[in-house]
Protein backbone atom coordinates (compact mmCIF):
# COMPACT_ATOMS: atom_id res chain seq x y z
CA UNK A 1 0.00 0.00 0.00
CA UNK A 2 1.24 3.59 -0.56
CA UNK A 3 3.13 5.29 2.13
CA UNK A 4 1.67 8.72 2.63
CA UNK A 5 4.86 9.08 5.16
CA UNK A 6 7.53 6.92 6.66
CA UNK A 7 9.08 6.52 10.04
CA UNK A 8 13.00 5.61 10.87
CA UNK A 9 12.59 1.88 10.21
CA UNK A 10 11.11 2.86 6.97
CA UNK A 11 13.60 5.17 6.11
CA UNK A 12 16.13 2.68 7.06
CA UNK A 13 14.29 0.01 4.25
CA UNK A 14 14.18 2.55 2.26
CA UNK A 15 17.87 3.59 1.91
CA UNK A 16 18.83 0.02 2.04
CA UNK A 17 16.67 -0.54 -1.22
CA UNK A 18 19.10 2.18 -2.99
CA UNK A 19 21.98 1.28 -1.54
CA UNK A 20 20.77 -2.48 -3.74
CA UNK A 21 19.33 -0.44 -6.61
CA UNK A 22 22.76 1.08 -6.78
CA UNK A 23 24.74 -1.51 -6.63
CA UNK A 24 22.58 -3.42 -9.62
CA UNK A 25 23.14 -0.09 -11.69
CA UNK A 26 27.05 -0.12 -11.64
CA UNK A 27 27.42 -1.34 -15.08
CA UNK A 28 24.61 1.37 -16.56
CA UNK A 29 26.42 4.10 -14.14
CA UNK A 30 30.11 3.27 -15.19
CA UNK A 31 29.07 3.27 -19.10
CA UNK A 32 27.52 6.64 -18.30
CA UNK A 33 31.01 7.88 -17.02
CA UNK A 34 33.19 6.56 -19.72
CA UNK A 35 31.28 8.15 -22.50
CA UNK A 36 32.22 11.51 -20.61
CA UNK A 37 34.73 10.69 -17.66
CA UNK A 38 37.09 7.95 -16.61
CA UNK A 39 34.31 5.52 -16.17
CA UNK A 40 34.91 4.82 -12.38
CA UNK A 41 31.92 6.45 -11.29
CA UNK A 42 30.08 3.70 -11.13
CA UNK A 43 32.31 1.52 -9.19
CA UNK A 44 32.62 4.50 -6.67
CA UNK A 45 28.98 4.92 -5.97
CA UNK A 46 28.50 0.93 -5.53
CA UNK A 47 31.72 0.71 -2.83
CA UNK A 48 30.13 3.54 -1.27
CA UNK A 49 26.39 2.14 -1.11
CA UNK A 50 28.11 -1.30 -0.10
CA UNK A 51 29.53 0.59 2.69
CA UNK A 52 26.04 2.25 3.78
CA UNK A 53 24.46 -1.34 4.06
CA UNK A 54 27.12 -1.91 6.67
CA UNK A 55 26.22 1.04 8.24
CA UNK A 56 22.73 0.57 8.90
CA UNK A 57 22.27 -2.79 9.66
CA UNK A 58 22.15 -2.09 12.86
CA UNK A 59 19.51 -0.21 14.86
CA UNK A 60 18.82 3.60 13.57
CA UNK A 61 18.48 6.00 16.16
CA UNK A 62 16.40 8.51 14.00
CA UNK A 63 15.10 9.35 10.53
CA UNK A 64 18.03 12.44 10.79
CA UNK A 65 20.48 9.70 11.52
CA UNK A 66 19.47 7.08 8.76
CA UNK A 67 20.06 9.90 6.15
CA UNK A 68 23.54 11.45 7.78
CA UNK A 69 25.27 7.87 8.92
CA UNK A 70 24.32 7.29 4.99
CA UNK A 71 26.09 10.28 3.61
CA UNK A 72 29.23 9.63 6.13
CA UNK A 73 29.72 6.11 4.66
CA UNK A 74 29.69 7.37 1.27
CA UNK A 75 32.29 10.17 2.50
CA UNK A 76 34.56 7.49 3.95
CA UNK A 77 34.52 4.51 1.82
CA UNK A 78 34.29 6.50 -1.74
CA UNK A 79 36.88 8.67 -2.01
CA UNK A 80 36.78 11.39 -5.01
CA UNK A 81 34.76 13.97 -5.72
CA UNK A 82 32.04 11.55 -6.09
CA UNK A 83 32.68 10.61 -2.78
CA UNK A 84 32.48 14.34 -1.17
CA UNK A 85 29.37 14.86 -3.34
CA UNK A 86 27.09 12.24 -2.54
CA UNK A 87 28.42 12.20 0.64
CA UNK A 88 27.01 15.65 1.17
CA UNK A 89 23.75 15.16 -0.43
CA UNK A 90 22.75 12.48 2.29
CA UNK A 91 24.46 14.21 5.17
CA UNK A 92 23.13 17.69 4.55
CA UNK A 93 19.82 16.48 3.87
CA UNK A 94 19.53 14.72 6.87
CA UNK A 95 20.68 16.92 9.14
CA UNK A 96 17.74 19.41 8.07
CA UNK A 97 15.36 16.72 9.49
CA UNK A 98 16.19 16.89 12.86
CA UNK A 99 13.74 16.34 15.42
CA UNK A 100 11.43 14.83 12.66
CA UNK A 101 9.52 11.63 13.92
CA UNK A 102 8.14 11.06 10.55
CA UNK A 103 9.33 11.59 6.59
CA UNK A 104 6.46 13.17 4.67
CA UNK A 105 6.40 15.39 1.91
CA UNK A 106 7.54 18.24 3.71
CA UNK A 107 10.55 16.46 4.84
CA UNK A 108 11.20 15.10 1.57
CA UNK A 109 11.44 18.85 0.19
CA UNK A 110 13.74 19.78 2.98
CA UNK A 111 16.40 16.62 2.71
CA UNK A 112 16.44 17.63 -1.23
CA UNK A 113 16.64 21.50 -0.45
CA UNK A 114 19.30 21.03 2.17
CA UNK A 115 21.21 18.71 0.42
CA UNK A 116 21.04 20.41 -2.95
CA UNK A 117 22.60 23.54 -1.03
CA UNK A 118 25.25 21.53 0.08
CA UNK A 119 26.52 19.54 -2.88
CA UNK A 120 26.48 23.22 -4.70
CA UNK A 121 28.57 25.09 -1.95
CA UNK A 122 31.18 22.12 -1.94
CA UNK A 123 31.16 20.85 -5.94
CA UNK A 124 30.79 24.92 -7.21
CA UNK A 125 28.79 23.46 -10.12
CA UNK A 126 25.21 24.92 -11.15
CA UNK A 127 22.29 24.30 -13.06
CA UNK A 128 23.59 23.84 -16.84
CA UNK A 129 27.45 22.69 -15.96
CA UNK A 130 26.30 19.23 -16.63
CA UNK A 131 26.34 17.45 -13.26
CA UNK A 132 24.28 15.31 -11.04
CA UNK A 133 22.79 18.91 -10.16
CA UNK A 134 20.86 19.01 -13.35
CA UNK A 135 18.78 16.48 -12.09
CA UNK A 136 18.97 17.45 -8.67
CA UNK A 137 17.89 20.99 -8.90
CA UNK A 138 14.49 20.48 -10.96
CA UNK A 139 13.74 17.89 -8.39
CA UNK A 140 14.07 20.30 -5.81
CA UNK A 141 11.87 22.68 -7.24
CA UNK A 142 9.13 20.04 -7.79
CA UNK A 143 9.58 18.99 -4.39
CA UNK A 144 8.60 22.54 -3.22
CA UNK A 145 5.74 22.76 -5.23
CA UNK A 146 4.49 19.18 -3.86
CA UNK A 147 4.94 19.48 -0.35
CA UNK A 148 1.02 19.31 0.74
CA UNK A 149 0.56 16.23 -1.00
CA UNK A 150 0.98 12.81 0.30
CA UNK A 151 4.57 11.42 0.48
CA UNK A 152 4.05 8.53 -2.34
CA UNK A 153 2.06 11.34 -4.88
CA UNK A 154 5.02 13.60 -4.07
CA UNK A 155 7.66 10.86 -5.21
CA UNK A 156 6.32 10.39 -8.24
CA UNK A 157 6.25 14.29 -9.29
CA UNK A 158 10.02 14.36 -7.89
CA UNK A 159 11.22 11.11 -9.49
CA UNK A 160 9.61 12.51 -12.80
CA UNK A 161 11.67 15.65 -12.23
CA UNK A 162 14.99 14.25 -11.70
CA UNK A 163 14.53 11.84 -14.85
CA UNK A 164 13.62 15.14 -17.11
CA UNK A 165 16.85 17.00 -15.98
CA UNK A 166 18.61 14.05 -16.49
CA UNK A 167 17.21 13.55 -20.38
CA UNK A 168 17.92 17.75 -20.49
CA UNK A 169 21.63 17.19 -19.40
CA UNK A 170 22.32 15.51 -22.68
CA UNK A 171 22.07 18.22 -24.86
CA UNK A 172 24.67 20.38 -22.43
CA UNK A 173 27.95 21.24 -22.65
CA UNK A 174 30.16 19.77 -20.08
CA UNK A 175 31.73 22.59 -18.21
CA UNK A 176 32.92 20.91 -14.82
CA UNK A 177 35.23 18.11 -14.06
CA UNK A 178 37.05 15.56 -16.93
CA UNK A 179 33.94 15.65 -19.13
CA UNK A 180 34.82 19.77 -19.43
CA UNK A 181 37.54 19.08 -21.83
CA UNK A 182 35.46 17.56 -23.70
CA UNK A 183 33.68 20.77 -25.21
CA UNK A 184 30.86 20.00 -27.45
CA UNK A 185 31.55 16.60 -27.65
CA UNK A 186 29.87 16.04 -24.54
CA UNK A 187 26.60 16.68 -25.92
CA UNK A 188 24.13 13.73 -26.53
CA UNK A 189 25.45 11.88 -23.37
CA UNK A 190 24.04 12.36 -19.47
CA UNK A 191 25.74 13.19 -16.96
CA UNK A 192 26.46 10.21 -14.90
CA UNK A 193 25.76 11.69 -11.61
CA UNK A 194 22.69 12.73 -12.75
CA UNK A 195 21.81 9.01 -13.64
CA UNK A 196 23.02 8.36 -10.21
CA UNK A 197 20.31 10.38 -8.75
CA UNK A 198 17.56 9.35 -10.90
CA UNK A 199 18.22 6.16 -9.88
CA UNK A 200 18.14 6.96 -6.10
CA UNK A 201 14.75 9.30 -6.45
CA UNK A 202 13.03 6.33 -8.88
CA UNK A 203 14.24 3.31 -6.17
CA UNK A 204 12.60 5.97 -3.33
CA UNK A 205 9.27 6.07 -5.49
CA UNK A 206 9.07 2.12 -6.02
CA UNK A 207 9.51 1.31 -2.08
CA UNK A 208 7.38 4.05 -0.96
CA UNK A 209 4.69 3.57 -4.19
CA UNK A 210 4.88 -0.09 -3.22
Amino acid sequence: MPKPSLSKDEVKAMLLQVADRIIEAEPMLSEADRNLGDGDHGLGMARGMNAVKEKLAGEVESIEKAFANTGMAMMSSMGGASGAIFGTLWRNGGKALAGRDTFDAQGLADLIKAGLEGVMTRGGAKPGDKTMIDALHPASVKAQEVVSLPLNEAIIAVAAAAADGKEASKAMIATMGRAKTLGEQSIGHPDAGACSVVVIFDTMRDYICA
